[in-house]
């Protein structure tokens, strides 16, 4: 069955405790934020929302959560100094919920294609940016099958940690002829469902 996608915006009272959650499991390592409280993403979640530079988005599919995703203007946020950006250039950051149950074979392509998607026909984006770990290996594979091409490492102050990370950088172009474009074309709906209201509880 062809599963459905839908991106909202993120609501800190609504998804700061799926969102813990989410980053306590193991498999979040990378975003460094697994021992925070469901209070403390709560506030976390409240800065990016009232930050006019980033905004965090809901991921569904087939009408339940599925993962979240960030943006970022990368000349203001993250990057700054570090990147040199282009007109329309966008950050980006997804994280997938941990898998319950069976395992469902392609749902990471599905979910990436459709934060892609997102960013350039939902948000304007003329080239996608993404910082990821240096020793996030998996997810580095994974964009470089959605087009990506790294850069170089850099080295990104987060607060409590300095990251080296893969400065990687996506055009419209370089994701329509992937790998991952090529999939996710085969086996998504037609178009991801896009909407900047919330949903309903």
């Amino acid at each position: 069955m062809t599963p459905v996608t839908s991106i909202v915006a993120a609501d800190p009272q609504r998804d700061a405790r799926v969102l813990q959650r989410w980053l306590a499991d193991p498999h979040a390592a990378f975003w460094g934020m697994g021992g925070l409280s469901a209070d403390e993403v709560r506030e976390y979640l409240a800065g990016v929302v009232a930050d006019p530079d980033q905004d965090a988005w809901l991921g569904l599919v087939d009408a339940v959560p599925t993962f979240f995703a960030e943006t970022y203007d990368p000349a203001q946020v993250l990057l700054r100094g570090i990147h040199d950006p282009l007109p329309g250039d966008l950050g980006m950051h997804v994280l997938i919920a941990p898998p319950e149950g069976e395992p469902r074979h392609g749902l990471t392509d599905v979910v990436f294609a459709t934060v892609m998607a997102w960013c350039f026909d939902g948000l304007g984006a003329r080239r996608v940016v993404v910082e990821p770990d240096a020793r996030n290996l998996r997810i580095r594979r994974k964009n470089v099958r959605a087009g990506f091409t790294e850069l170089r490492e850099v080295s990104i102050d987060e607060g409590e940690r300095t990251k080296t990370a893969v400065l990687s950088v996506c055009t419209r172009d370089d994701y329509a002829r992937s790998e991952l474009a090529a999939v996710a074309a085969r086996e998504t709906a037609p178009a991801p469902e896009f909407a900047r209201t919330g949903i309903s509880e």
